[in-house]
């Protein structure tokens, strides 16, 4: 079943509805589809969708509730993203981790949350933080440069690729010595940062190797994680044109295929291959046109590093 609530939320000069399903986000997404709302509306467990349609939306089909009828729907389906995958509620549980990282440099993690929780973020945000920091517990990782340049990778993030990592790099090297970092670690956690902005690390740079994995650990959650991931990244970049976006995307999508392994780890692979390139193949093939090749919109190459995991 699919439900909306009344258009009670305010934003962007109109107030907005929830919409959302009680089984599953396929449903979700075959009705807001055939609806014509668009993916960039969707939001992790729900549709916001602006009061000026609500009407429309009821008459094709979805059920009018009050706003706790709505959540308990969402509950009831399991489909209820918990608070750990929300940003707003993940600080205290993140400044703990800062904290036995880098004792007595309180004020740079205040400055690294600040900046992960900017509101132009829907994907890099404190959740995709909380998620690189757990996968690399995962592969055993407890060297220090590879958990700053962590913290640090997408400290910087204007959806400019490249210049991003430089930029996080450059405030690495700006704060962590302030924080008592050596010298020697900020310059191998600003290494390990300028990394990120390829995911190619050299085949005996090991450090590179388990960032990077950490980096793209994201590909090989549940279909349903994944989705929201895919969905979040084009919400990032809701201002770029569909057909480039769309056209950007395949390549980065191709590109992670096409090398068989898209982990350079054993211990990665092992965990995350399989269920990647499931994800990923179903997402280039909802990506790809009926009747053929498609073309490739000028701009769509920048696009498609833009778009990167």
């Amino acid at each position: 079943m699919i439900y909306i609530d009344p258009p009670l939320w305010p934003a962007h000069d109109t107030c907005f509805s929830h919409l959302v399903s009680d089984t599953s986000l396929e449903e979700l997404h075959a009705f807001a589809t055939a609806a014509g709302v668009p993916r960039r509306a969707f939001d992790q467990d729900h549709y916001d969708v602006p009061e000026h349609r609500y009407e429309e939306l009821v008459r094709a089909g979805a059920r009018a509730v009050d706003g706790r009828t709505l959540v308990r729907a969402l509950i009831a389906g399991g489909l209820r993203i918990p608070a750990r995958e929300r940003p707003a509620s993940l600080v205290h549980p993140l400044r703990r981790r800062w904290d036995s990282l880098v004792p007595g440099a309180e004020e740079v993690g205040a400055e690294l949350l600040n900046r992960w929780g900017e509101p132009h973020r829907r994907y890099h945000d404190r959740r995709h933080l909380l998620q690189v920091l757990e996968a690399l517990h995962t592969l055993g990782v407890t060297d220090r440069p590879v958990l700053l340049a962590a913290w640090f990778h997408d400290a910087v993030y204007d959806g400019d690729p490249g210049r991003d990592e430089e930029s996080s790099a450059v405030l690495a090297e700006s704060l962590l010595p302030e924080a008592g970092i050596s010298a020697g670690e900020v310059a191998e956690a600003a290494r390990l940062i300028r990394l990120t902005a390829g995911h190619d690390p050299e085949p005996e740079d090991r450090r590179g190797a388990l960032l990077c994995d950490a980096d793209l650990s994201v590909l090989g959650r549940s279909a349903d994680a994944y989705d929201r991931y895919a969905a979040d990244i084009r919400r990032e970049y809701g201002h770029v044109d569909e057909d480039v976006f769309r056209a950007g995307r395949r390549t980065v999508l191709q590109a992670l295929l096409g090398n068989g392994t898209v982990f350079r780890t054993g211990r990665a692979e092992a965990l995350w291959g399989d269920a990647a390139r499931s994800n990923l193949a179903r997402e280039l093939a909802a990506l790809v046109p009926a009747g053929g090749r498609p073309s490739v919109p000028e701009g769509s190459a920048r696009a498609g590093r833009a778009n990167r995991g």
